[in-house]
């Protein structure tokens, strides 16, 4: 299992190189990611783009353009369509976001033909490393997801569950957040984490143990799920946080970042390979992070 975050550098920096294809490299923070992960022997990078503009920031810094694959395409959606046909071809592994918009980078994603739908909702997982002990907590969907429905929350958890396995994960706690930790009608969430509680221990979520609803401090804290009397495999040792819907898993996220200072970075699950969406703000060492577990899941 990952003790943390710092070992994906060690796993990746231990295995042959992947390929990432970026689509629209057109950005300064992406060429110097682009850099430093070259440098760190994180992957190798196809740049799709603007080719000029792409030579320029190359240039820019310090880098020989000559040293890297670029494809000229510059219009966006063609060089989103490019990027993905790429890791469709088996010519890359991973694919990447640059500066273009989500939307049309999505819709390259996940266009049926050409693209790397598999059926699965596609979900963003943030990971960070646990407070008291061993190992990496993910917390979904803190990006893409508005308010997920029932059955979208499990495919939510499915995909997390997914990623955890790969971690090293033999079978993962899941606790799925409410702001309260017993069911009540009032509140829609409480209702949904029984029910995927139950679909669990029915075998229809594999793989894992969920358990809910859970207010936060007692899904990671053993002293609080004491306090509190809430007995279970997953009270205070949750290693998987299901959010309710963006608006918590956004907050709680950034909460880590700014508040915490906390090291996070994060995943996007449910596509037919790795897919990497950075956000502007993220760190650079997050932004590694990000590349590093893409290669390592491809």
């Amino acid at each position: 299992m990952m003790r943390c975050l710092d070992d994906l550098l060690v796993a990746v920096q231990d295995r042959p190189l992947k390929k990432i294809a970026i689509a629209v490299p057109e950005e300064p923070d992406l060429i110097k990611l682009v850099k430093q992960a070259t440098e760190q022997k994180l992957a190798e990078f196809i740049l799709v783009g603007d080719e000029i503009r792409i030579k320029d920031l190359l240039d820019e810094q310090d880098l020989d353009f000559r040293d890297f694959e670029i494809q000229h395409r510059k219009d966006h959606k063609e060089a989103a369509e490019r990027a993905v046909r790429l890791v469709v071809e088996k010519m890359a592994e991973v694919v990447m976001k640059g500066e273009l918009h989500t939307a049309t980078f999505l819709k390259a994603v996940l266009a049926k033909e050409k693209g790397l739908r598999t059926g699965n909702l596609i979900s963003e997982i943030t990971l960070y490393d646990k407070e008291d002990e061993d190992g990496i907590r993910l917390i979904t969907d803190c990006a893409m997801s508005i308010i997920p429905t029932l059955d979208e929350k499990r495919q939510i958890v499915e995909n997390a569950v997914e990623l955890a396995l790969k971690l090293g994960y033999e079978k993962p706690k899941v606790a799925v957040l409410s702001a309260v930790e017993v069911v009540n009608p009032a509140i829609p969430d409480t209702l949904d984490a029984a029910i995927l509680s139950k679909m669990a221990e029915r075998g229809q979520i594999r793989n894992a143990i969920v358990d809910g609803p859970f207010a936060l401090d007692n899904a990671i804290s053993l002293a609080a799920a004491r306090q509190k009397k809430i007995a279970g495999e997953v009270a205070g040792r949750a290693d998987i946080l299901l959010v309710p819907n963006l608006q918590v898993g956004n907050v709680l996220r950034k909460s880590l970042t700014y508040i915490a200072h906390k090291k996070v970075t994060s995943a996007v699950m449910g596509a037919g390979a790795p897919v990497v969406m950075l956000s502007r703000t993220d760190s650079i060492e997050a932004k590694l992070l990000s590349v590093a577990l893409s290669t390592y899941l491809s």
